[in-house]
């Protein structure tokens, strides 16, 4: 995994409990540990960079959080990305509200000219929460009948945004949605 800087969407307690179990599950079947041993929190990502800086992305993201309120989600399938990390997620609806909130983070980011990957863009980005990474691909096919055993969908609300370095996975900055108190 290279190193860099990822803005995450962060959920509610239970839902992030639900992710958890799925998390713990395929530990326990030593499938994959990678986003335990990163030190990860269960997240949708919706910007990542090999560097940015962070105090610049502090204030565009400070204004948008306290803009924003608690967004609904509901994980209803499971996936594959593809490419070589062998990651499965958990895909939440792409509601118009989540596309929504991509898209004004996006454009609050391009007014400050924060330059922005193609796979971050709103006509490319897939929304997603990784439940595994590095899974091997001898092991896809139990991974996947795992997950499929989860009480799908499980709903509830991201809640938080917030600004990480990886690896391992480090807090740089969170916001609540909506929150417009001084910490």
């Amino acid at each position: 995994m290279s190193q860099g800087y990822a803005i995450e969407l962060y959920f509610d307690p239970a839902l992030e409990n639900q992710v958890l179990k799925a998390w713990n599950v395929l530990a326990r079947r030593q499938i994959s540990t990678q986003l335990i041993e990163i030190e990860s929190r269960p997240h949708i990502t919706l910007f990542s960079s090999p560097y940015i800086d962070p105090l610049k992305l502090e204030n565009v993201v400070k204004s948008f959080s306290s803009k924003q309120e608690s967004l609904p989600l509901s994980f209803g399938s499971i996936g594959s990305l593809p490419n070589g990390d062998n990651v499965l997620f958990l895909a939440p609806t792409p509601t118009l509200s989540l596309l929504q909130f991509h898209s004004q983070l996006f454009e609050a980011m391009k007014k400050e000219g924060i330059e922005i990957r193609e796979e971050h863009r709103p006509d490319t980005w897939i929304p997603y929460c990784p439940v595994a990474e590095e899974v091997p691909k001898t092991r896809m096919g139990e991974a996947f009948t795992v997950l499929r055993d989860l009480k799908l969908p499980v709903a509830g609300y991201a809640m938080e945004i917030a600004l990480v370095e990886y690896p391992p996975v480090r807090e740089v900055f969170s916001f609540v949605l909506g929150n417009t108190v001084e910490p």
